[in-house]
C-alpha cells in the first residue's frame, strides 16, 4: 500500500497521470480490502444526528461559558480531511493569543463518556447513543471538554482544535460551549474527494479508499453541514480553501475577525517561512502554499466521473463541480 501510494505521488509529480492513477487505485484497493467498513453506517448517522438536533438550542444557551479569567477559549476548525484545516490552523496558530493544539479527540470522548454515564455504562447501538446525547448536561460537557484539553492548550487565551470530524458535533458544541468559535473549511467537492482518495491516512477515514464510499460520505457531510447552518444561522464561519489560497491576506483578516482576534502580520509569516508553524496533520509535510493543488483533480476527470455523477444526483450543482 505504501509503495503504491508513493509511486502514485512520484508519477503525479512527473505529470504521468495515467501511471499515477494506476498505482493510486491499486494502493487504495489494497487498503480497502483490509478494512471492515460499511459507509451506510456513517450516512445513517447523519440522519440520526439531524433527528436528535432538529433546531438550534433556545437562547440564552446554558452551556459552559469559558469566559472566566484564565479559561481557554476554543476555536474549532472543522471540515473534511485534506480540506485545508491545517492551513487555517497555521494562520490562527501564528497569532500571539492562540495556541495551536492540533487534532484533539477530546470532544467526542467527553460526549461518549457523558452519554454512557446516563446509561450506567451500558453500551448502546449508535442510533440510541446519538439519541441519548439530547438529554445531556451540556454545561458539564463543556466543562469536561475544557478540563480534558487543559494540558494541551498552553497558557494562551485561545486554542484551536482542528479535528476535522468535529463537524458532526457542531450543534452539540454550540450547546456545550456557546462562546466557542466554529470555523468550517470548505473545498471544491471534486478536489476534496480526490485529495482524500490519494491520501494513505495513518488512522481513521475508512471511507476514503473507495470512490463510491467517498461520494456517499461527501453527500452526507454536506447534508449535515447544511442542516447546522440552517438551524444555527450565523454560528458557523465558512472559509473557502480556494479563496484563502488565492487571496491569503484578505481571507486571513476576515478569519481572525470572525474569531474575535485582532489582525497580526505574523499570521502570514509562514507563507515566507513554512517551517515556523504549528502541529501538522499526520499525513502532511510542511511546505509553501501552491495554487496547483486547486485543480490537480482535473487530470483525473475521467476516473472521477462516477463521483461527479453521484454528487449531481444528490443535488450538488454542476457549476459547483466544474473546474475552477
Amino acid at each position: 500500500m505504501q509503495l503504491r501510494h508513493a509511486l502514485a505521488k512520484e508519477y503525479e509529480d512527473l505529470e504521468q497521470y495515467s501511471e499515477s492513477w494506476r498505482h493510486l487505485a491499486r494502493g487504495a484497493r489494497l487498503r480497502r480490502e483490509h478494512l471492515k467498513y460499511d459507509v451506510r453506517y456513517d450516512v445513517d448517522t447523519v440522519d440520526w444526528i439531524i433527528k436528535a438536533f432538529p433546531t438550534a438550542p433556545p437562547e440564552p444557551i446554558e452551556g459552559c461559558p469559558s469566559r472566566e479569567p484564565g479559561a481557554a477559549r476554543p476555536i474549532f476548525v472543522v471540515g473534511l480531511p485534506r480540506s485545508g484545516t491545517t492551513l487555517v490552523e497555521r494562520i490562527l496558530g501564528s497569532h500571539s493569543d492562540v495556541h495551536a493544539a492540533g487534532e484533539l479527540n477530546h470532544f467526542a470522548a467527553a460526549l461518549v463518556s457523558a452519554a454512557l454515564a446516563k446509561t450506567g455504562g451500558r453500551p448502546l447501538p449508535r442510533p440510541e447513543l446519538v439519541a441519548a446525547t439530547r438529554e445531556l448536561d451540556f454545561s458539564a460537557l463543556g466543562a469536561e471538554y475544557l478540563e480534558r484539553t487543559r494540558p494541551a492548550t498552553s497558557q494562551r487565551s485561545h486554542f484551536t482544535d482542528k479535528m476535522p470530524l468535529n463537524y458532526l458535533y457542531c450543534g452539540l458544541i454550540r450547546r456545550a460551549l456557546p462562546n466557542a468559535r466554529i470555523v468550517h473549511v470548505t473545498r471544491h467537492p471534486m478536489a476534496s474527494c480526490y485529495a482524500m482518495f490519494k491520501t494513505l491516512f495513518k488512522d481513521g477515514y475508512p471511507f476514503s479508499y473507495d470512490l463510491n464510499d467517498i461520494a456517499r460520505y461527501y453527500v452526507g457531510y454536506r447534508r449535515l453541514m447544511d442542516h447546522w447552518r440552517q438551524s444555527m444561522p450565523g454560528v458557523i464561519y465558512d472559509i473557502s480553501y480556494e479563496q484563502l489560497v488565492r487571496d491569503p491576506e484578505n481571507e486571513s483578516r476576515r478569519l481572525l475577525a470572525a474569531c474575535g482576534l485582532e489582525w497580526q502580520r505574523a499570521c502570514l509569516e509562514f507563507y515566507r517561512n513554512p517551517t515556523a508553524t504549528t502541529t501538522a496533520s499526520a499525513s502532511q509535510v510542511r511546505r509553501p502554499i501552491y495554487d496547483s493543488s486547486l485543480t490537480q483533480w482535473c487530470h483525473y476527470e475521467k476516473q472521477l466521473e462516477g463521483v461527479r455523477t453521484q454528487l449531481l444526483a444528490a443535488g450538488i450543482e454542476a457549476t459547483e463541480l466544474s473546474a475552477q
